[in-house]
């Protein structure tokens, strides 16, 4: 029942919203909450904590603030005019709800005096109807009050991504914020500012002790001989210090392996070397490496086998012959051509669709084909495709996949502890979740520089550790980015360097790198779970830190 009741209440949030949508809105110009609205029209004020509008003075317009980790930091923006009168300057033609839909606010930072990140608003943040009455803005950038407000996640972005954290060095820097309204209709187009604001940040790191500063000593392991390489302690000293600062956050655990040696362990936040760590997407890699040993084994013929061969594809919704032609390498490559994508919140397709539903095989065939897609060229991620293969492997081998990876891979690795997660029918789940500790995860890793084979068995058949570090398929909208099966593959600058790297990737930043031209298998585990700036962070570490202090010793 409340269950029932809620989907109601969410049914009646989404007819309401839809006839507010849909309902003419009269443009309006807005107006002056007070005097000092008035006096102050145009500017940007900075606080640490919160005032709000009723009780904001004179006085709270500071010249500085102090900003350390544990900081909030909130703006209040005064305007002369709403956002939708802004918008309708660029674009006199269109309707109010059109300009709402196509336009929102340009937010510029600069840092002592040198321009250091610009970004354009996403244009469903804010209701439509805050934006044509709304002339002042109080703006949460860090607030433990208001997690969710857009005003965090541009802060995030600017740190992590936009290189604010490089910026906001510790000492004092002047922080500026410039503001326009931008519109793309048939034209991408930028107004004039309209509000601007200055201050002086006094950035205090936190203060950290030796201890955490450190390179963590190695204790013997059976499953791996300690490397006597050298390598740059200084630069790892500096990460264990930004990971202390919170200037890295969540990071678990770092562990790199080289030439089959383990030569860094690094564990942090409560983590230790028995922790299980919930590396989340990663686990979709364990569908690639078992349906190798699958096909290996003759329990699958191989990977140009198709959904027909294993489902009735007629008993689900939306049968067609391309869906009968979707390949097990298409799945494996991201490119099966259904009209699904978890880059996009609003497809039928996402996986949060999927997690509520009883039977997510089901969901995933259910689900009808893209004809802008064409069949193994065209990427799209796609967790539901990564639950098929693992029902196609449970169905199929011996003992469901479980059991079968059990014997076939974990346990010829050394690998007993372990934990999966299960969806709703009961299958190991191949979307995320799977838990190692660290260095089992390095052990994964390994099998892939060695070509498969592990105390000279061959676990993994080479040719399918080939096939999987191939450049299948052209990742959109990234520059020089492919997936192989079930592994990315990106290149990393370093020192003008370029190394190329396969690797498993989770929600959280965590990462299982393969450089196999180097020889070097890097494990990062994380807990920074839906944060815009996971696998941002977890990039500066391997580019700037570890593979620097491998490559510079």
């Amino acid at each position: 029942m409340k269950k029932i009741i809620t989907l109601l209440f969410f049914t009646f949030i989404l007819v309401s919203c839809s006839e507010q949508d849909s309902t003419p809105l009269q443009l309006n110009s807005g107006e002056y909450m007070n005097e000092l609205h008035k006096k102050n029209s145009g500017k940007i004020a900075f606080m640490n904590d919160w005032i709000a509008f009723d009780n904001f003075k004179q006085k709270d317009f500071v010249s500085q603030l102090p900003l350390n980790n544990n900081s909030e930091f909130n703006i209040r923006m005064f305007l002369d005019k709403t956002l939708t009168y802004y918008l309708s300057e660029l674009e006199p033609s269109l309707p109010t709800r059109e300009l709402c839909n196509k336009g929102n606010f340009q937010l510029t930072f600069f840092v002592d005096n040198k321009h250091v990140y610009q970004y354009n608003l996403q244009t469903g943040a804010g209701s439509c109807d805050y934006k044509n009455s709304a002339t002042v803005y109080g703006i949460p950038l860090v607030n433990k009050n208001n997690p969710d407000h857009w005003g965090r996640f541009l802060w995030l972005k600017f740190m992590k991504k936009g290189g604010g954290q490089q910026a906001l060095s510790s000492d004092v820097h002047k922080f500026k914020i410039e503001v326009r309204a931008y519109i793309e209709h048939e034209q991408f187009k930028v107004g004039d500012i309209i509000a601007q604001g200055e201050v002086r940040l006094i950035i205090k790191k936190q203060e950290v002790d030796e201890e955490q500063i450190a390179v963590q000593p190695i204790a013997k392991t059976q499953k791996w001989t300690i490397s006597k390489d050298s390598y740059n302690k200084e630069l790892i000293r500096k990460l264990n210090t930004k990971i202390a600062q919170n200037y890295f956050k969540n990071i678990t655990s770092i562990t790199v392996i080289k030439h089959g040696e383990l030569l860094i362990e690094e564990y942090f936040n409560g983590a230790n070397r028995n922790s299980l760590h919930d590396m989340r997407s990663v686990g979709k890699t364990m569908a690639s490496t078992m349906m190798g040993i699958a096909i290996n084994d003759g329990y699958i013929k191989d990977d140009k086998q198709t959904l027909k061969d294993f489902y009735d594809l007629k008993s689900y919704q939306n049968h067609s012959k391309r869906k009968e032609q979707v390949t097990l390498k298409s799945l494996l490559t991201m490119s099966s051509g259904f009209d699904a994508t978890d880059m996009n919140p609003d497809s039928a397709g996402n996986e949060e669709n999927m997690y509520p539903t009883s039977d997510w095989v089901k969901f995933a065939l259910d689900l009808p084909m893209d004809n802008n897609k064409t069949l193994g060229n065209n990427w799209d991620y796609f967790t539901a495709g990564a639950v098929v293969l693992g029902d196609i492997l449970n169905k199929t081998v011996p003992g469901g996949l479980d059991k079968y990876a059990d014997s076939e891979l974990l346990k010829p690795l050394g690998i007993n502890q372990y934990k999966w997660q299960y969806t709703p029918t009961n299958v190991a789940n191949t979307a995320g979740g799977f838990q190692m500790n660290a260095l089992d995860n390095a052990r994964w890793g390994q099998l892939y520089i060695d070509n498969g084979i592990f105390n000279g068995q061959q676990i993994i058949p080479k040719s399918w550790v080939k096939k999987s570090l191939t450049k299948h398929v052209a990742i959109p909208k990234r520059e020089n980015e492919y997936y192989g099966y079930l592994l990315w593959n990106k290149i990393y600058n370093v020192n003008d360097q370029q190394i190329e790297s396969y690797y498993a990737s989770g929600n959280g930043g965590n990462k299982i790198m393969i450089f196999k031209d180097i020889g070097v298998v890097i494990v990062i585990t994380a807990t920074a779970y839906s944060q815009p700036y996971a696998h941002f962070q977890s990039d500066e570490i391997i580019g700037n830190y570890l593979l620097l202090a491998i490559l510079k010793p």
